[in-house]
């Protein structure tokens, strides 16, 4: 079954909306069991994750794991954690294959935590599963960050 316009939206802000609350344990749930959260470098957004070293490659465990030590006071860069504030545009589904929908979209993620304010605008792409009962789950997302360096931001210790 194709995803329609309507609801790949809906998926995309409803991710939104679990980041920017902090919802982090509801967020790794949007994806399948062998999902994959990917942010590449910021140099080489297209590269091969077995030929250059991703910011962030993570499968279903690993993405679960982040957003448990995201939410413990143990995790320094992030506590108290940081206000967010998330733009999702231009979202668009490009087609099906195999069964997988692949939704494409702009973010600005606005970053905000004691006195400054840090700003990660981006692309994504996302691979979409349609689970037997409506649900749509997140087999893949790529979230590639359309700036040159991170000197600006110094980390990245949010989920984009």
């Amino acid at each position: 079954m194709n995803i329609t316009q309507e609801k790949a939206e809906a998926l995309l802000y409803r991710e939104a909306e679990l980041l920017d609350q902090w919802k982090l344990r509801e967020w790794a749930a949007l994806f399948t069991e062998d999902g994959q959260y990917l942010v590449p470098p910021t140099d080489k957004p297209e590269g091969n994750p077995g030929e250059v070293l991703y910011l962030i490659y993570d499968d279903r465990h690993r993405l679960e794991q982040r957003a448990e030590r995201l939410l413990k006071k143990t995790a320094h860069a992030e506590y108290p954690r940081s206000r967010t504030c998330r733009l999702v545009s231009n979202v668009q589904v490009k087609g099906m294959e195999n069964g997988v929908t692949r939704i494409v979209c702009n973010f600005v993620v606005y970053r905000s935590r004691e006195d400054r304010v840090d700003v990660y605008p981006g692309h994504a792409l996302y691979d979409v599963k349609e689970e037997g009962d409506g649900i749509l789950k997140i087999s893949m997302k790529k979230a590639v960050l359309d700036t040159a360096t991170l000197r600006t931001q110094n980390k990245l210790s949010i989920i984009l």
